[in-house]
């Protein structure tokens, strides 16, 4: 990842510190939990976007550094209320804010970071832009809601499975680079291809996720292995051993789906394991890579759009 940021350094440091600064606030409360879960750092792989995508296009500038930190307050806002829902308890390594200052707070806390991505939008005076992010921020909203309907639900198939994971992750990577490219004023052809770039990394990125909670190392990832199984979540993994796996597996596995309950992850690890599950995710993953690869070829040649590909084959060869 340093080796990536390294191409837009300068810019990077920037978002960075705008970040800082917009989460000044008179409540106490507010900067406190703002500081907290944005000092945890994370790969701002999401506002990292948008600037790769500028500089690929030749123009990068203060728009795009308010920009960046609009999409990463939008996502550190889905991680506030995710944690809530989901009765997170460890996120990057760390007790996740809802462990740390309380449920309430913490949602209340992602509003304020919802409403002040919208003032930075404001503050870019692009319609398209606020547009865009309204419907991406509605859209993300109705995948989480449709994640909490099927939690529990062994018998999620995987259409509707990608349909979860493209409206609840997908989508903001799709509109970090589409907004990168508006502001740009790119081509429509542009537009559309890094669009079309952002959705199918931020598929693959979330497939690989799902295969990491399963055999990744929690020291690595900051997070408990199996929080998945606990939280109900029915991810492409499970669905594929529930569609190979043995009569005994089937059982295990729908039994700890409905229980919502990792007490039997050590089994349950084991059947995906041995029915290539794992395997199959991460396939399916960089299938979904090849297709966003596919899309920069309607940007110039050049050290960003090289970066781009970077980005792409990190997504899907990460640890963490």
């Amino acid at each position: 990842m340093q080796d990536i940021r390294a191409t837009v350094a300068a810019e990077f440091d920037q978002v960075n510190q705008l970040i800082v600064d917009q989460l000044h606030s008179d409540v106490d409360m507010v900067e406190n939990i703002g500081h907290y879960i944005v000092d945890a750092g994370g790969k701002r792989l999401r506002p990292l976007l948008v600037l790769l995508a500028a500089a690929a296009l030749g123009k990068n500038d203060e728009t795009h550094i308010s920009f960046a930190a609009v999409i990463e307050f939008v996502h550190t806002a889905t991680l506030l209320h995710d944690d809530v829902v989901d009765i997170s308890t460890l996120r990057r390594g760390r007790p996740t804010a809802n462990a740390e200052f309380g449920n309430a707070p913490s949602v209340l806390v992602g509003d304020f970071l919802y409403t002040r991505a919208f003032q930075l939008m404001v503050g870019l005076g692009n319609m398209e832009i606020m547009t865009h992010m309204a419907e991406t921020t509605n859209t993300i909203a109705e995948g989480e809601v449709l994640q909490l309907v099927r939690a529990g639900s062994p018998d999620t198939d995987e259409t509707q499975y990608l349909d979860v994971i493209t409206r609840k992750t997908a989508i903001l990577f799709a509109a970090a680079c589409y907004g990168a490219a508006t502001l740009a004023g790119a081509s429509n052809t542009q537009r559309e291809a890094l669009e079309e770039f952002g959705l199918n990394l931020g598929i693959a990125f979330q497939m690989v996720d799902d295969a990491l909670d399963y055999d990744g190392d929690p020291h690595t990832m900051g997070k408990n292995v199996g929080d998945d199984l606990t939280e109900g979540k029915v991810t492409l993994p499970l669905i594929h051993a529930l569609r190979t796996g043995t009569p005994d597996e089937k059982s295990l596995l729908r039994q700890a789906i409905t229980d919502r309950s990792a007490q039997n992850i050590e089994a349950v690890t084991t059947a995906v394991q041995r029915c290539g599950s794992l395997e199959y995710t991460r396939v399916t993953a960089r299938e979904y890579r090849d297709s966003a690869l596919r899309q920069l070829a309607s940007l110039p040649p050049g050290k960003a759009r090289d970066t781009l590909e970077q980005l792409a084959a990190f997504s899907v060869n990460r640890n963490r």
